[in-house]
């Protein structure tokens, strides 16, 4: 599957508007006048070394679309999984899934909070066949002794992000073209209700949680239609780590490239 949550018309032809290359004022040139540069958190990030460039490069370049370019967490990543990692182009599945592991294994250390990542193919599969089709899914794992549940949404043209918090008691949903999530929310909500009434036998009171869904000022945003993959990824990233959410789309090629050398070498920068 390719990028995929069914967007709006109007979201849509804002996004086919506004190209990565396009030069009329975006959203990033309006936020700069509001809050003038001496005044905004820059983040600062470390280039990758020749070394690593060049390793990228070599992953981009030809070879055989079935070659095997990593293997972990019981999910292989091909050389045309890889190349879903170039400008411009729809992450798929097995980028955003393998990624989402290597988040999980990383907070295993010290000093992060406890997480687990759902698969992306994990929310169709509730929808259409509800709690009992996945009701295996957590066998071994208890839900409710993680800090955060990582979830990435694949809708029909558009990746998105619902993160559950155990410990503030919350489900939000992150959107890079600010979609309203509020019903997919509410069905990870009575899903959590089901997983702890059949593993622990307690009911979860709606009226502890809140639910909610990010506004575009509140999270950085896309300005084109082929990079909600990486954004997605990089949410998980700052929220997995409890940090503020710093970067823009200008940092989305460094991300991408980034992101290969990472996947490759099963180990996150």
């Amino acid at each position: 599957r390719q990028c995929g949550a069914e967007i709006s018309e109007e979201v849509s032809f804002r996004l086919r508007l506004a190209p990565v290359l396009s030069r009329r004022p975006s959203a990033l040139d309006v936020e700069e006048k509001k809050f003038p540069r001496s005044e905004k958190r820059v983040e600062h990030f470390s280039p990758l070394t020749e070394a690593m460039e060049r390793e990228v490069t070599a992953a981009f370049g030809k070879g055989k679309p079935d070659e095997i370019m990593s293997s972990a967490f019981k999910l292989k990543v091909t050389r045309e999984d890889i190349h879903t990692l170039k400008n411009l182009h729809w992450l798929n599945d097995e980028i955003i899934n393998f990624y989402m592991n290597l988040l999980v294994e990383r907070n295993k250390k010290e000093g992060y909070p406890a997480a687990y990542a759902f698969s992306t193919f994990f929310y169709p599969k509730l929808i259409s066949g509800g709690y009992k089709a996945v009701r295996r899914w957590t066998r071994g794992v208890d839900l409710f002794k993680q800090d955060l549940i990582i979830v990435p949404i694949h809708l029909t043209v558009h990746w998105a992000l619902v993160v559950i918090d155990i410990r503030r008691k919350t489900i939000t949903y992150f959107d890079s073209v600010a979609q309203k999530g509020d019903k997919i929310c509410e069905t990870l909500f009575r899903y959590l209700q089901e997983e702890s009434q059949e593993k622990r036998n307690l009911e979860l009171s709606f009226s502890e949680w809140i639910l909610h869904s990010m506004e575009s000022h509140e999270i950085p945003q896309q300005l084109n239609g082929s990079d909600c993959g990486v954004f997605i990824c990089k949410y998980a990233d700052y929220i997995s780590r409890d940090k503020p959410m710093t970067f823009t789309q200008n940092h989305m090629p460094y991300f991408r490239r980034k992101m290969v050398w990472e996947i490759i070498h099963q180990q996150l920068l």
